[in-house]
């Protein structure tokens, strides 16, 4: 099988009997995985993803396996969307990794903590309320569309309603890892949608960047706003907010933004799509 056909990753079909989707849509499904071979596929297609495609540097182990993992997926919850186009060969073309508060105080903290000093946003947390981590999100090349990423966040939305959830957080990244190239966007994001006190989140050296690099003024808002990653942008019209600075991850080739999105800060227009989760 070549790279271009295998950016998509397969699944027994009898796997899939073992547990409902969350919904579906068309011969699009969002679920949740239930076994190790639906994580190890939601791995092979973050491989393909962030090493191949986008020229992350795996460990050797990595590489002789051709999965993206660590310590983490073992504890996490892997939201999975599942092309059915072909009945005898089910496909991941898309992934979303969570990781719940309570989990992840019982298992060695977030990872986000290894980019950004958690501490506001973790004392605003309460066992009602609690975070969810969100990461490695990652979409095959030929399902990079509005029903794939609709199926996604529809999933999310189950996943808060069941676990009340009172803050969405994780690192967006921006591809390349000189934080000169991003420097506009940085700052952009900086002046407009910086997080109050409370919930920033502050990058952590040695690889932390300062976002205010450019004054508010000499910003092209528009240009910057446009070269922002879609996955970005996309939170930020659910109404996110950054962190203070940037983490150069050197691995994945990124400058990496903190995100925290408040779920009662969420417009009406989104709020609707996630009330639909469970339609």
């Amino acid at each position: 099988m070549t790279l271009a056909l295998s950016r998509a990753v397969e699944l027994p079909p009898v796997l899939l009997a073992h547990a409902p989707a969350i919904c579906r849509a068309g011969l699009l499904e969002v679920r949740l995985a239930t076994s190790a071979a639906e994580i190890a596929a939601a791995q092979a297609l973050r491989y393909e993803i962030f090493y191949d495609e986008m020229g992350a540097q795996p460990t050797p182990t990595m590489a002789r396996f051709r999965r993206d993992f660590d310590d983490h997926d073992a504890v996490c919850d892997h939201l999975l969307v599942i092309d059915h186009a072909d009945a005898l060969r089910p496909r991941v073309v898309g992934t979303y990794r969570l990781l719940r508060q309570d989990v992840a105080m019982a298992n060695g903290g977030f990872y986000s903590a290894g980019e950004f000093d958690l501490a506001p946003l973790l004392a605003q947390a309460t066992p009602a309320m609690q975070l969810l981590e969100l990461g490695r999100s990652c979409v095959a090349p030929s399902w990079r569309t509005s029903a794939t990423i609709s199926l996604l966040w529809r999933g999310i939305a189950a996943y808060l309603q069941q676990h009340n959830i009172g803050h969405l957080f994780g690192c967006a990244s921006l591809h390349g890892a000189d934080p000169a190239l991003h420097a506009a966007e940085l700052s952009w994001l900086y002046h407009h949608h910086l997080a109050p006190p409370e919930l920033r989140a502050t990058a952590l050296p040695p690889t932390c960047v300062d976002m205010n690099a450019l004054p508010a003024a000499s910003i092209d808002a528009r240009a910057a706003s446009r070269a922002l990653p879609p996955l970005l942008k996309a939170y930020l019209r659910v109404g996110a907010m950054v962190g203070d600075g940037g983490f150069v991850d050197h691995q994945f080739n990124t400058v990496d933004v903190f995100v925290v999105m408040p779920v009662d800060r969420i417009t009406s227009r989104y709020a609707i799509r996630f009330g639909a989760a469970n339609d």
